[in-house]
């Protein structure tokens, strides 16, 4: 089948989707997007808007019977109307057994340990009370992180216990309790897998959190490694997709420990914010290799063109209402920024309103950079204009 005629949609529309969808363009080939509202980011660019719910299983059925592809841009949808999409025909990726999985990080961790993949250790817990008594009892040491086993994403589902004191925030319902790993560095690497088996990485990236928000702050590309380490980061990435026997992208976070060790942190079987540098930084991005990977096309280039920092644009602590850039012009004015979007009319507190991508032959300047497109552009409400 001639893929140029293929029906490809995508559950989500937000600033995923509609890059996915950008991604597509060129190929003048239209992706149907699912969400409840043509106003988010995905509305203005998507071939078709379909508004329903993408975690409700009638709206997931009655889009997918429309189509011959369908994929994701978030983990919570609903796998049992895919698991029937798959059974009629429809092509599912990333598959909803694998989906099922690792959007439960509970189902994921077990996963790992299975296939003996290295990952940080980790103990379930049914909700905060029986943390509360483990802690009590001298059954379960501090610091530790908490995370939800459902509907984590962006820092949220997310809770770190440094002592007693921050027992009060401890996140409610199923959950597993991790270490706090001393770690060297966070990093990323992006897998691709293809129906008929072939595999590619991109160069792994090195992540910097916010400090309050738990977002990805900075991601450095290429990764302050030894070369040793990133053979290793590649390695584990298509060694832990190939365990999951997954299609399209997936994207693996991984810590470096003082031990020297690689360690799986969670993974995403989607285009994912550690790759957002990809579409300037890279031959392929990671939205055209997540295409070309569901579709069964030849993988793309993962070549680096040159090193890169991505710094997210998020909404000003403290501002709600209608988004204004302040300081964009003066971004633009600077060399080798690349400022994306997405097209959300509203600002919160930490939302991803954008991101920027910083080129530079020299990676540090290319760092100090970014944190200039921090410290200048902000986004805010009406009332936050000075």
């Amino acid at each position: 089948m001639d893929f140029l005629r293929t029906k490809v949609g995508v559950l989500g529309g937000g600033q995923l989707g509609r890059m996915l969808c950008q991604a597509a363009q060129p190929w003048n080939l239209p992706l149907a997007v699912l969400d409840r509202r043509r106003s988010y980011p995905a509305g203005g660019v998507a071939g078709r808007f379909v508004e329903g719910d993408f975690t409700d299983f009638d709206d997931v059925l009655a889009f997918g019977q429309e189509l011959d592809v369908l994929t994701i841009e978030i983990e919570n949808v609903n796998v049992e109307a895919l698991k029937r999409l798959e059974a009629e025909g429809v092509r599912v990726y990333p598959q909803p057994e694998a989906l099922a999985t690792i959007k439960d990080k509970g189902l994921q961790k077990l996963f790992y340990n299975d296939r003996s993949l290295p990952a940080v250790p980790f103990r379930a817990f049914e909700d905060a009370r029986a943390i509360e008594r483990a802690v009590k009892r001298g059954r379960l040491d501090l610091p530790f992180v908490q995370k939800t086993r459902l509907a984590g994403y962006d820092g949220r589902g997310v809770s770190v216990v440094r002592s007693e004191a921050d027992l009060p925030r401890l996140l409610p319902g199923p959950c597993i309790v991790e270490p706090l790993v001393d770690i060297r560095a966070e990093l990323a690497v992006l897998a691709a897998r293809r129906p008929s088996g072939e595999t590619a990485v991109f160069p792994a990236v090195e992540m910097v959190f916010h400090p309050t928000a738990n977002l990805v702050e900075f991601l450095a590309c290429p990764a302050r490694i030894p070369e040793e380490v990133e053979r290793r980061a590649e390695e584990l990435a298509l060694k832990t997709i190939q365990a999951f026997g997954l299609c399209g992208l997936l994207a693996v976070e991984m810590f470096w420990t003082r031990d020297d060790e690689l360690l799986i942190n969670e993974v995403a079987p989607r285009p994912h914010n550690s790759g957002h540098h990809t579409l300037d930084a890279c031959i392929t991005s990671q939205f055209e290799q997540h295409l070309r990977a569901i579709l069964d096309l030849p993988l793309g280039s993962t070549r680096l063109k040159c090193p890169a920092v991505m710094v997210n644009l998020l909404g000003a602590p403290g501002s709600q209402g209608p988004a204004h850039y302040l300081g964009i012009e003066q971004c633009l004015a600077m060399e080798g920024v690349k400022i994306h979007l997405y097209g959300k009319e509203e600002t919160r507190p930490f939302r991803k309103m954008g991101h920027a991508t910083v080129l530079d032959e020299d990676l540090d300047r290319a760092l100090e950079r970014a944190r200039q497109v921090k410290d200048t552009l902000k986004i805010v409400a009406p009332a936050d204009v000075a």
